[in-house]
């Protein structure tokens, strides 16, 4: 029986309450965002640890009886009592170490995502567009947000490239998951023999932050301003309003082109920028710990071949854990949860195995 001393927890629980109801913490919506998330994260460490000791001195108690008392009729009763509180005690156990395994810096954050098209052709064009869909219809079912950054249409349908955001309740935490390859195998409309075809697209996941981490300085940009091109609308070729903006020191380019206004293009390309060199920091500090990071699912690595998503037989499988779904039009049409949580259980499982190792 493991006990947990919440008495850190609940002093800061009861400070932070205190912060939540000053009127500057109010006025700043930053910061009272995060401290709303760090008050929210304690309440369940807190309320978890009283729940726990309470089933912890149950445990106590029964055993106490059993041991002590002659009587049979009491006994039996104490004993069915113990079962019932040891079952309670082992599950809040496990969820309060899951409450305080160390958290993911940017669990909380809202994410750039970018898709691109792979092998394939024009195939490979038309999942790209499928997958945007289905990240869409999942965002709407979780009341997040999302908003278009640059969009790069193929000539024959579907998407070359597209890059957005998803703004929301811990965004990042779920989206993480879906960084890497994903492959699509099926009958293309053009295919007049049956056979079936694999394309494939590529998913980039990038936390951005609210609060400008990565320090960009101006001389080391070069900005280009050209007229923009491809689909959106009869204006979309009368003004010169599409960004480049180039990193020098790091060769990052980034285009954005999807708004009217050169100074909105401007503000979006520069977020993508700052969410790609924030990844680039984090994949530079991740190899000093690449032991540590290949135990754990949803890396980021763009060269995971995540998913394959079989249309012929309805099926949807996830290589990382070897999980396979028939359900794969209700996952096209949002319904991630069936994949995300249980790599999220994966995960979970995984780091307290390796807590408790040490």
């Amino acid at each position: 029986m493991k006990v947990f001393d919440i008495t850190a927890q609940e002093a800061e629980l009861k400070k932070l309450e205190d912060e939540l109801s000053k009127a500057e913490v109010v006025n700043d919506p930053n910061l009272f965002r995060n401290l709303t998330r760090r008050h929210k994260h304690l309440s369940e460490v807190v309320d978890t640890g009283r729940r726990l000791a309470k089933a912890q001195s149950a445990v106590a108690e029964c055993e106490k009886i059993i041991s002590e008392n002659a009587d049979h009729e009491l006994t039996e009763l104490a004993k069915e009592e113990l079962s019932e509180a040891q079952s309670q005690s082992e599950e809040l156990e496990k969820a309060m170490m899951v409450l305080l395994l160390p958290k993911d810096p940017y669990d909380d954050a809202n994410t750039i995502m970018e898709i691109r098209a792979g092998t394939g052709g024009e195939e490979a064009a038309l999942f790209a567009s499928e997958l945007f869909r289905m990240y869409s219809r999942y965002a709407e079912r979780q009341g997040w947000k999302i908003e278009t950054m640059n969009t790069s249409p193929a000539a024959a349908g579907g998407l070359k490239e597209i890059i957005f955001s998803i703004q929301g309740d811990a965004v990042y935490s779920h989206m993480k998951y879906e960084a890497g390859v994903h492959r699509v195998q099926r009958v293309p409309e053009t295919e007049t023999q049956g056979r079936i075809h694999t394309s494939a697209a590529s998913v980039v996941v990038l936390p951005e932050q609210e609060e400008v981490t990565v320090d960009i300085k101006p001389e080391d940009l070069r900005i280009d301003i050209y007229r923009s091109t491809g689909a959106g609308g009869q204006h979309v070729n009368t003004t010169d309003s599409a960004i480049r903006i180039t990193h020098l020191p790091t060769g990052l380019v980034v285009t954005c082109q999807d708004e009217r206004s050169q100074y909105k293009n401007k503000a979006k390309a520069m977020r993508v920028l700052q969410a790609r060199l924030l990844e680039k920091e984090r994949q530079e500090a991740a190899k000093e710990r690449s032991d540590q990071r290949k135990t754990m699912v949803g890396s980021g690595d763009r060269s995971d071949k995540n998913r394959t998503y079989n249309f012929p037989q309805n099926r949807v499988t996830d290589h990382r854990i070897g999980l396979t779904v028939h359900a794969l039009g209700e996952i096209m049409d949002g319904d991630l949860d069936r994949l995300i949580l249980p790599l999220i259980e994966h995960d979970t499982e995984e780091m307290l195995k390796a807590c408790t190792s040490l």
